[in-house]
C-alpha cells in the first residue's frame, strides 16, 4: 500500500513550475519492468487527498497498474489520465469519475456518480455497477461501459464516443447526440435521442418515447456487424438480432421558414 507525499505534488511557484513527480520513497513502476507490468500500485484513497492521487495517476508511465482502495464516493477520482495504463478503483465513486480520459483502461468496481468519463477522448471506462446522469457527455472516443443501469441524459452531446449499457436508461439520452454509437441492452426512458445528429443507437428493450427528429431505421447487415463488435467489446453475449436502431431523421439539419414566428 502506498501513501503518497503531498509536498511531492504541490503546486511550484509561478517562477519554476515544476510537473507533477512521484514520491521519491514510492515511485511508479516503470514499464521496463516485467514485474510491474502484473503487480500494481496499491493507493488507499482514505484520508488522502484526491489532487495528490490524480497526480501520481497523471504521472504514471506507460504499461504500468495502479489500484485504488476505499474511494468512498469521493469525486473527480482518476480523471485526465493521457499514458497507457491501468487503474482499477474497487468501491463507489461521485461526480466526473475518469473525466478527460485520454489514454489506457480505468474499472470502477462500484456504482459512479454523475458525469462519468466526461469528455473522454480515448480509451475505455468500465462502471461494474450503475452510474448516474450524464454518463460520458460530450466524449469524442473511446468506449464507455457500463455493467448495470444509467441515469437521465447519457451520452448527451456525445461527438464519437461508444456507450455500452448493460441495463436500461434514463429519460433525454443522446440528446443532441453528434457521433458515435449508444448500446441499450435494456430500456430507454422518455425522449430518446432528441434533436439527435448521426449517433447510432441501438436498444435491445422498450422505449418510452422518441425525441425530436429521432425515428426507428432499419437494420441492415453492417447494423447487425457493428452492433455486434460493440457488444464484444464490453464484454457481453446479447444478440444482435433483437435489437433495434434508432437514428436521426435529418429534418431539423436545416432552417424551415415555416417553423418561424
Amino acid at each position: 500500500m502506498v501513501t503518497l507525499d503531498s509536498t511531492q505534488y504541490a503546486a511550484a511557484p509561478a517562477a519554476a513550475p515544476a510537473a507533477p513527480r512521484a514520491a521519491a520513497s514510492s515511485p511508479a513502476p516503470s514499464s521496463s519492468s516485467a514485474a510491474a507490468a502484473v503487480s500494481p500500485t496499491t493507493i488507499d484513497l482514505a484520508g488522502q487527498d484526491v489532487r495528490v492521487v490524480n497526480a501520481a495517476v497523471q504521472a504514471a508511465e506507460d504499461v504500468t497498474r495502479w489500484s485504488i482502495q476505499h474511494p468512498a464516493g469521493k469525486h473527480n477520482v482518476a480523471v485526465g489520465i493521457s499514458s497507457a495504463i491501468d487503474v482499477t478503483i474497487d468501491g463507489h465513486v461521485g461526480y466526473y469519475a475518469a473525466g478527460m480520459h485520454q489514454r489506457g483502461a480505468v474499472t470502477i468496481n462500484g456504482n459512479a456518480g454523475v458525469g462519468l468519463a466526461e469528455n473522454i477522448m480515448s480509451g475505455r471506462v468500465h462502471v461494474t455497477g450503475d452510474a448516474s446522469q450524464s454518463a460520458a457527455a460530450t466524449g469524442h472516443g473511446g468506449l464507455v461501459v457500463i455493467d448495470g443501469n444509467a441515469g437521465a441524459r447519457c451520452g448527451i452531446s456525445m461527438k464519437g464516443v461508444d456507450i455500452v449499457v448493460g441495463g436500461s436508461i434514463g429519460h433525454m439520452s443522446a440528446f443532441m447526440a453528434q457521433a458515435g454509437r449508444l448500446v441499450v441492452c435494456g430500456d430507454a426512458g422518455e425522449a430518446l435521442g432528441d434533436s439527435i445528429y448521426e449517433t447510432r443507437i441501438y436498444v435491445q428493450g422498450t422505449v418510452e418515447s422518441l425525441g425530436a427528429d429521432c425515428i426507428e431505421k432499419p437494420m441492415r447487415e453492417e447494423h447487425l456487424a457493428e452492433l455486434a463488435e460493440l457488444l464484444v467489446a464490453a464484454g457481453r453475449d446479447d444478440d444482435p438480432a433483437a435489437f433495434k436502431r434508432y437514428g436521426s431523421a435529418r429534418k431539423l439539419y436545416h432552417f424551415n421558414v415555416d417553423n418561424a414566428y
